[in-house]
């Protein structure tokens, strides 16, 4: 079958390339296997390749997926082969402490422990953020294969699984907007975009995007912005006292800095983002005296059985943008162009298929 496999290990230097003889295995007990019908380009799966995020090779990448079930393991009882599904990330126990405490995103037996599902001519190879949705074919635990309606494009309800869940979920979960409250959103890609909604959705009444790209004004409007700057400078002219809620979306460590002065008194500068893992920000101690705070967001806070319907559900009332997302659709042989494509900025967000 065809996946998009990444190696770093390889002696002529790492590569990508989009092969033909992958195979997987059988779904084993609360496991399902889906044929992958759509998976959008996340910045992530770049981030893999250039290093940022440090992940172990040959993998197949791909995280943001939706398909067809096509068998499930013993034990699978949500699920039934023909159903249409949305893949999550987070492959959660369900007895840990943190999945006990609603929180299955930090559960401690889900992070950092890829397993190797997938093999090309005997050689076992990893799956990235246990997902792998590069692929005709790929085999999750029960929990990671969420039930969506049949009337919702696969093409759009593959962006759930990352770019909405990460950024609608950052703003109602994890923000916690409320009516009435003031954001501003630094940086206007996938996740930039989703946040703006979930501000939209959340009741906000001033949502200011920011971006370096003249170019990306219309989008952001058309997701909730009610205010837009190419620089952060212009958003003390809306916002004199500062916002509630600040979104850093980009992950360069200076926008960090940004995003915290940016804030008024008892506000947030929420990180999404994602620098090098090396990387150090720099802010003034004083600054947060007066209530503010900054915190991180793995995906979206969510729990993506109860969220994943919600925004299916929002999506089909109107609510929710999933198919104006979709700039751009590749057959999956096209990697490299979509690549292109994210790299330059050219597309909010570009979706393989299958």
């Amino acid at each position: 079958m065809r996946g998009v496999v990444f190696d770093r290990s390889r002696a002529e230097g790492s590569r990508v390339e989009v092969v033909d003889d992958l195979e997987i295995r059988d779904p084993g007990p609360g496991e399902v296997l889906v044929a992958v019908k759509a998976a959008g380009l996340c910045h992530s799966d770049l981030s893999v390749i250039d290093g940022t995020i440090p992940f172990p090779s040959p993998v197949v990448l791909g995280h943001e997926g939706a398909g067809v079930v096509e068998a499930v393991g013993a034990g699978v009882t949500h699920v039934e082969a023909g159903d249409h599904v949305a893949l999550s990330t987070i492959a959660s126990c369900g007895v840990c402490g943190e999945c006990n405490r609603g929180r299955p995103t930090m559960c401690r037996r889900a992070i950092g422990m890829p397993e190797q599902p997938f093999s090309r001519g005997g050689e076992p190879i990893y799956q990235f953020a246990a997902n792998s949705a590069f692929a005709e074919r790929t085999v999750v635990k029960a929990v990671q294969a969420v039930k969506i309606s049949q009337d919702i494009p696969l093409t759009s309800a593959a962006l759930i699984g990352c770019g909405v869940v990460t950024g609608v979920g950052a703003a109602l979960n994890r923000a916690k907007v409320d009516r009435g409250d003031s954001v501003v959103v630094i940086g206007t890609g996938g996740i930039g975009l989703n946040v703006l909604q979930g501000a939209r959705i959340a009741g906000a009444t001033r949502i200011v995007a920011v971006d370096a790209n003249p170019e990306k004004e219309g989008v952001a409007r058309q997701f909730g912005a009610t205010d837009f700057f190419l620089s952060a400078e212009g958003v003390r002219g809306v916002l004199p006292s500062g916002a509630d809620h600040v979104f850093e979306c980009v992950g360069r460590v200076e926008l960090i800095r940004q995003a915290v002065d940016l804030l008024d008194r008892h506000g947030q500068a929420i990180l999404l983002g994602v620098p090098p893992a090396t990387a150090e920000a720099s802010f003034l101690v004083s600054s947060l005296f007066l209530d503010k705070s900054i915190l991180g967001c793995r995906y979206g806070s969510a729990r993506p059985q109860r969220d994943f319907a919600l925004y299916a559900e929002l999506y089909r009332e109107g609510r929710l943008l999933l198919d104006e997302l979709v700039t751009e659709t590749y057959p999956v042989e096209d990697f490299a162009k979509a690549v292109g494509d994210a790299e330059a900025g050219r597309v909010a967000r570009g979706v393989l298929t299958f």
